[in-house]
């Protein structure tokens, strides 16, 4: 039964690097990205903890990590990166095996005022709109 489940979890942590493209090996953790990260008091997981978890293959707490949403896709860990990891990808691409885990994405443009609240910046917005779309 474990054999299986870590057959389960070494394909979706597979999947995970194919759908972003990112090498988590080239990151030497120094914690630049999620010192420049807007969204760091709201995430559980910052982003060097993320390409840290996908690189040790520990995708369960990811997948249970509902505050990965909260990620502006702003790609400010990207910049800020003296190795070119890009954390933001593999953020959105956790994100993105986990909707499809649920059974894929049910966002539309009509669900926004319902999601709205007034500490929510725009930026966000346009981030949902792009994720949540594909």
């Amino acid at each position: 039964m474990e054999t299986k489940m870590n057959q389960k979890l070494s394909l979706l942590r597979e999947e995970i690097l194919r759908i972003s493209g990112v090498n988590p090996k080239k990151c030497m953790r120094c914690g630049k990205c999620t010192g420049t990260c807007p969204a760091y008091h709201e995430m559980e997981y910052h982003p060097h903890e993320v390409v840290d978890f996908v690189d040790r293959g520990e995708i369960v707490p990811l997948l249970d990590a509902p505050s990965l949403d909260r990620c502006l896709s702003c790609m400010a860990c990207t910049e800020r990166c003296p190795r070119g990891v890009e954390p933001s990808k593999l953020v959105e691409a956790v994100c993105t095996v986990r909707q499809r885990l649920r059974g894929g994405y049910t966002f539309s443009p009509d669900d926004i005022p319902a999601r709205l609240d007034e500490d929510m910046p725009q930026q966000l917005l346009v981030s949902a709109m792009r994720k949540y779309r594909k």
